[in-house]
């Protein structure tokens, strides 16, 4: 059975960080690209940040450049969004996602609220 399980997520004040986790289960996680959408109230869902199944490329949206980075430990099964200088804007459920071919998978979300 996949499972793909986020957390890390919560309230935080502009200019601060957080560190979400999703973690993989039921699958080959090594073997696919992974990555992190956002869906904030009333727009659609977008797409944050991927990391190719090596963890070699990786490509961010151009709101998160040079503030969010993505990485993954394939040992862990497990891929990781470091979120700095967040901002209000930043407020949204994230979701990771696995893909490959055809395949993809998604997690049940974890709300990222930024506000003071």
């Amino acid at each position: 059975q996949v499972q793909l399980v986020e957390s890390g997520g919560g309230l935080v004040q502009p200019g601060g960080s957080l560190r979400l986790s999703c973690a993989a289960s039921g699958f080959t996680f090594s073997n696919y690209v992974m990555s992190w959408y956002r869906q904030a109230p009333g727009k659609e869902r977008e797409l944050v940040a991927s990391i190719g199944s090596t963890g070699a490329a990786t490509n961010y949206a151009n709101s998160v450049k040079g503030r969010f980075t993505i990485s993954r430990d394939n040992a862990k099964s497990t891929v990781y969004l470091q979120m700095n200088s967040l901002k209000p804007e930043d407020t949204a459920v994230y979701y990771c996602t696995a893909v490959r071919s055809t395949s993809r998978h998604w997690g049940q979300g974890t709300q990222v609220t930024v506000s003071s």
